[in-house]
């Protein structure tokens, strides 16, 4: 009969200077953790660090006449006299400055309503408002440039009925960007709405109670109860949607194709120009680290507000 001792020797053995080495137990369970690691660790290698690592070796290659050589950071320095990276980037930048605070806003309205206990039927109003986020991005971009067609549009004829002339939503370089900026606004506001609600039903009802009994008005109790409590979920909500509008593609791509004249245009979609219709790889390669440099920006400042929180 195997005693305890006998037992807990096996699962670690003490050297004698003291410091605990693993037991048999302990060193066939590690291996048994990394067997079943070992798919997701492949996984990871195969789809995720072998492509980042290959682009990175790409962006230093450039092509002459069908002939692919290394070029150190020429690709690097094409990038800062390239007229489209720089536009590309701004028409992003315009996304991002108008529309992420637009939904970010709406979203906070949304979950604010939705969260009050007088409501009727919330579970359905939430669900209304959260189905845009299901959908694809591919249908409601097609839905959306079919309904903003200059003729017979479902939009220009809703217009018309309150004596608005019709709008070249798609062909006119301002109209396009304000279409690009509402249909992203209707596709996520619903999703930014769930994080914020699960935020709010955090707060425990009690600062609410004792803001009412300090005489703090619905406004005051929003804005020093309400917003601080929010914010690591805030901050989440614009980072995360500030990394999206960076990273634009699907709906500019379906509605305007980038136009008209670059309007709606940005790196992502640029990045798929110059790789799959230039076939230039490696300045593709070089576009997209730069996008991943302005990405990291934005990461590293989430980090920076999210310490300064916890201090």
């Amino acid at each position: 009969m195997t005693s305890a001792a006998s037992i807990a020797g096996r699962r670690s053995v003490r050297d004698p200077r003291g410091s605990r080495r693993p037991g048999k137990l302990e060193r066939r369970a590690s291996r048994f953790g990394w067997f079943f690691a070992a798919p997701a660790v492949a996984l990871f290698g195969f789809f995720f660090a072998y492509p980042l690592l290959a682009s990175l070796l790409q962006s230093l290659q450039v092509t002459d006449g069908g002939v692919t050589r290394f070029g150190g950071a020429a690709n690097y320095e094409k990038l800062l006299s390239d007229d489209l990276v720089w536009l590309s980037l701004m028409n992003a930048g315009i996304v991002l400055i108008v529309q992420v605070p637009l939904m970010i806003c709406l979203a906070l309205l949304l979950a604010t309503v939705l969260n009050q206990g007088w409501l009727r039927f919330r579970t359905t109003a939430r669900l209304i408002h959260f189905l845009p986020a299901v959908t694809t991005l591919v249908a409601y971009s097609l839905v959306f440039r079919v309904m903003l067609q200059s003729d017979g549009g479902v939009i220009n004829q809703l217009i018309g009925l309150v004596g608005i002339a019709p709008i070249d939503w798609l062909n006119n370089p301002f109209w396009a960007r304000v279409a690009l900026i509402a249909s992203i606004t209707w596709r996520w506001t619903g999703y930014n709405m769930v994080l914020l609600l699960a935020g709010l039903q955090g707060i425990p009802q009690e600062q609410y109670e004792s803001a009412e009994i300090d005489g703090a008005s619905g406004w005051r109790t929003f804005r020093y109860v309400v917003v601080p409590q929010l914010r690591p979920v805030l901050i989440f909500t614009s980072i995360t949607s500030t990394i999206g509008a960076l990273q634009l593609f699907d709906e500019n791509f379906i509605l305007t194709g980038g136009g008209p004249s670059n309007a709606t245009l940005t790196p992502v979609l640029y990045l798929y120009r110059v790789g799959f219709r230039q076939f230039d790889f490696g300045y593709a390669s070089a576009i997209a680290w730069l996008l991943v440099l302005v990405i990291g920006i934005f990461s590293v400042a989430q980090y920076l507000l999210m310490r300064e929180k916890e201090s």
